[in-house]
């Protein structure tokens, strides 16, 4: 390999590595824009101001404003995918690792307001942007197979009944845990208490988790589970492996990058 060929390969994995960045600031700019002024309120000026780049890039990197938030709902939706990975479930006790896993959905709607967001301005849409992704049933395949295989343990080892399904349960667990989120300012206003407050949080938490349980366990293990002090969450272990998901969205944002197959043209544009 000569000098000037080396040189050539150099400068053009750097143009592909800056390429990266810049599509990643992106879909971390749209991220927070969409999720304070939803997707009809979210211009295409203040994301490109956010991400410190040119109103032009995200036409050159999306497409259009609608593709851009298409990959805003594909990109929440992995990285709560990826912070599901993080997570060590007890492989043994097939009841505490459901309890992990409520305890996780539960902690990442509070730890992650922009995702219940955008997902309350997607459903005001009429989800007509998350039909046209490619990716969603994939993405939500791997949360499902999850729980799946918890669900299967639990009925082999004759604590959960034989009838429950992966969906039904996931259902119940997005259902409890998003809605308190998604309207907490009206619930508070309503019922004249402070939904946020640490008591009203714990609670609901364990309303939560008792639910769960009365809905999947065997009569008798869900009375036991219920005569307990509390449910066999064993909440710290999950919040010790929540602590990366805080720092995913570029990480998230950079695979997406990687995997769009632009580098070709991202070296032709300089």
């Amino acid at each position: 390999m000569t000098t000037a060929t080396a040189k050539t390969r150099a400068a053009a994995g750097t143009r592909a590595r800056q390429a990266q960045d810049t599509r990643a600031k992106i879909l971390k700019a749209a991220i927070k824009v969409f999720a304070e002024r939803g997707y009809d309120g979210g211009r295409v000026e203040r994301i490109s101001s956010l991400a410190k780049t040119y109103d032009r890039m995200i036409y050159y990197y999306f497409g259009s404003k609608e593709k851009l938030f298409v990959e805003v709902l594909e990109t929440i939706y992995t990285q709560l995918n990826e912070a599901e990975q993080a997570l060590e479930l007890d492989p043994d006790n097939p009841v505490r690792a459901l309890m992990q896993l409520t305890d996780f959905v539960w902690h990442y709607y509070l730890d992650h307001p922009e995702f219940v967001a955008i997902l309350t301005s997607e459903n005001i849409s009429q989800g007509r942007h998350a039909k046209k992704s490619g990716r969603l049933k994939e993405i939500s395949s791997y949360a499902l197979s999850v729980l799946d295989g918890v669900l299967e343990r639990g009925k082999a080892s004759g604590h959960f009944r034989p009838e429950v399904g992966a969906r039904d349960i996931y259902l119940v667990i997005a259902s409890l845990g998003y809605f308190y989120n998604s309207n907490h300012h009206t619930l508070s206003a309503f019922l004249g208490e402070p939904m946020m407050s640490k008591p009203a949080l714990e609670h609901w938490r364990d309303v939560m988790q008792h639910t769960v349980l009365n809905a999947v366990c065997r009569p008798a293990i869900a009375a036991e589970q219920a005569a307990a002090e509390e449910p066999l969450a064993a909440s710290q272990p999950v919040k010790a492996a929540r602590k990366p998901a805080r720092k995913t969205a570029n990480k998230t944002a950079n695979k997406t990058a990687i995997k769009s197959g632009q580098s070709a043209r991202v070296a032709a544009a300089g």
